[in-house]
């Protein structure tokens, strides 16, 4: 099996070495990640005919490592496109991204948006990541459940186009798995996302501002009218959430798989739209 990784915390990021290590016995594995930490990416695209750096960091059996400075999809374009010249890879798996990717946060992840990358072109794709934000977190319940879970998929395989498979697993040992859902995405919001930017945020923060792509950290300047500010935020979960959502059964110590499809057109409001004579304007009924 040609197995495809990336991920969007960077190519020296703890999840990704761990996810390799995992996924190794399956088969041979093309790591093309971020050079810097891409969190928020989606599914953008590094563009604007800007030189994109790229780099073999390194090779070990069964394993080459590349980084690439540019965003999770742009990773999977390079790597599908430059790399695999004989075919498509058999799978592409995207994390192990620290933090958690359930509910609406999906709609932002560049985890997510790698995956959505591969299911353009056909390929089975997977996203992974652990609800918990340490950069040295304990990844030994993805060590468990992992296996099992992409086992039986595998077995299992679905044809249709578009499809990505969304995996969370609760920061918990593995002895406190409550169990594993087949759930739909829950709604969750920020609020407070923006507030005003100070150079010591970094160093209060424990963040190496090199390791998310700054090389320099910009002074506000009291002469000039601009105005700096950082995101971050609080999460607030959607009170009309059902016990059966990701985001709550997360809560509850359930490992969460979410199948999310890249064609988002709703049926049903299509079919409203029709029933109140929309495409009647230009084309009226005899």
């Amino acid at each position: 099996m040609k197995i495809l990784i990336t991920n969007d915390d960077g190519y020296r990021a703890k999840g990704i070495q761990v996810l390799v290590n995992i996924l190794k016995r399956y088969g041979e594995i093309t790591v093309v990640a971020p050079k810097y930490v891409q969190s928020g990416a989606s599914m953008g695209v590094t563009m604007g005919y800007r030189p994109i750096a790229v780099k073999k960091v390194r090779e070990e059996p069964g394993v080459v490592w590349y980084y690439l400075d540019g965003s999770p999809a742009s990773c999977v374009k390079f790597g599908i496109g430059n790399l695999y010249t004989d075919g498509l890879p058999d799978l592409l798996v995207s994390g192990i991204n620290h933090g958690g990717n359930y509910a609406t946060a999906a709609l932002y992840s560049g985890t997510l948006g790698a995956a959505q990358e591969g299911a353009l072109v056909k390929v089975p794709s997977v996203a992974v990541s652990l609800d918990s934000l340490d950069p040295d977190a304990d990844f030994s319940v993805v060590e468990r459940y992992l296996p099992p879970i992409f086992e039986k998929m595998a077995w299992h395989p679905s044809r249709r186009f578009g499809l990505t498979y969304n995996i969370n697993f609760p920061a918990v040992p593995p002895e406190e798995v409550a169990g594993v859902r087949v759930c739909k995405q829950g709604v969750i919001r920020w609020v407070r996302e923006l507030y005003p930017y100070d150079p010591g945020i970094y160093e209060r923060k424990g963040i190496d501002h090199r390791e998310i792509g700054i090389t320099s950290l910009p002074e506000p300047d009291p002469e000039s009218d601009e105005m700096y500010y950082v995101m971050g935020g609080e999460i607030v979960k959607d009170p009309d959430n059902s016990e059966e959502t990701d985001v709550e059964l997360i809560a509850r110590k359930y490992i969460t798989v979410t199948a999310h499809s890249i064609l988002t057109t709703d049926q049903r409001e299509q079919r409203r739209l029709r029933s109140i004579g929309l495409e009647e304007i230009l084309n009226p009924k005899a």
